[in-house]
C-alpha cells in the first residue's frame, strides 16, 4: 500500500506534536537505503518508521529490522510488514541495548527519516546509552546538517558540530527538497552519514570537556576569554598559545584537538 493510500484508507491524520512529515520519493529512499552496505547480517535500527516506505524497502536488505514508533495509529500498516520488529514506543524512553539483546549480528546501523525536532536528542542517547552503532544514516533538517559537518571558522561550526565529530566521522551525502514529503514541511532536508570513530582523542574528564565546549560558544560573538572567565585561563591561554592562537580569538576558529587539549590541561 502507497503512503498516500495508506492515508485515504485509514483516514490517517498527521500529528504535529510528532513531527509527521511522510516521505515519498521512491529514489531517495532508494539512495538512503543503498548509502550503507546493508546485509543479512546486519541489524538496522529504524527511528520513526512512518508509514513504514523506508521500513519495507530495508526488510528487503536484511530480516534484522528494530522499528521505533510512538504514534500507536500507525500499527495498522506497519504490522503488515511481517520482517520488521516495530516497537510501539517513544525511542527516547527505550532501553536499546535490551531491546536488541537477543539478535545475533556483525554489524548494527541506524538508518532514519529522524523526527526533526528532536535530531539532537536522539543522537545524544545514542552516544549516552553507548549503542554501538557502526554507522547512522539519518535525514535531518538541512540546517541542522550544515551544522553537523561544518568546518572550523565556518558560521554553522558550534558546540553541536565538536560534540558529534568527537565520536563520529560527518558526511554529507545529498540534499533533500521539502517537496517529496507530505504534508510539505517548511524546510528542506539532508541525509547525511556518521561513522563511528574507532580512534578518539583521549579525554581524562569528558563531562569537564563537553562543558568547556557549551560554554566556549554560549556567546558566540564574545571571545573565549570573556566566555571562559570562569575557568583558570592562565592554563587555557598557554595552550591557546601552543596552537597559535592569541586571548581574543573566538570559539569558532578552535579546531576539537584544541578544546580536547585546554580540557585535558585543566583535568591534570
Amino acid at each position: 500500500m502507497e503512503q498516500k493510500d495508506f492515508i485515504t484508507n485509514y483516514n490517517f491524520k498527521f500529528k504535529k506534536k510528532y513531527g509527521q512529515n511522510f516521505l515519498i520519493d521512491e529514489n531517495i529512499l532508494n539512495n538512503i537505503v543503498n548509502s550503507v552496505d546493508i546485509d543479512s547480517e546486519t541489524l538496522v535500527i529504524e527511528i520513526g518508521c512512518g508509514a513504514g516506505a523506508l521500513t519495507k524497502k530495508l526488510v528487503l536488505k536484511t530480516k534484522k529490522v528494530v522499528g521505533y514508533e510512538i504514534d500507536k495509529t500507525l500499527k495498522p500498516i506497519l504490522d503488515t510488514i511481517s520482517d520488521a520488529k516495530i516497537i510501539f514506543d517513544d525511542f527516547l524512553n527505550r532501553d536499546i541495548n535490551k531491546d536488541i539483546e537477543n539478535i545475533n549480528y556483525k554489524k548494527m546501523f541506524i538508518v532514519s527519516n529522524l523526527p526533526y525536532y528532536i535530531t539532537t536528542p536522539i543522537i545524544s542517547k545514542i552516544i549516552n546509552d553507548k549503542i554501538d552503532v557502526n554507522k547512522i544514516v539519518i535525514m535531518v533538517q538541512k540546517e541542522v546538517g550544515d551544522r553537523l559537518s561544518a568546518k572550523v571558522n565556518s558560521k554553522d561550526y558550534g558546540s553541536l558540530t565538536v560534540f558529534i565529530n568527537y565520536y563520529f566521522k560527518v558526511k554529507k551525502l545529498f540534499f533533500v527538497s521539502k517537496n517529496v514529503f507530505l504534508p510539505k514541511p517548511n524546510v528542506d532536508s539532508v541525509v547525511i552519514m556518521l561513522e563511528k570513530k574507532e580512534n578518539k582523542y583521549d579525554l581524562i574528564n569528558p563531562n569537564l570537556f563537553f562543558k568547556i565546549v557549551r560554554d566556549s560558544f554560549l556567546h558566540k560573538r564574545k571571545t573565549l576569554k570573556n566566555n571562559l572567565k570562569s575557568y583558570n585561563f592562565e592554563i587555557i591561554s598557554n595552550v591557546l598559545s601552543e596552537y597559535g592562537f592569541n586571548d581574543n580569538v573566538r570559539a569558532e576558529q578552535i579546531p576539537m584537538e584544541v578544546f580536547i587539549k585546554i580540557a585535558n590541561s585543566l583535568s591534570s
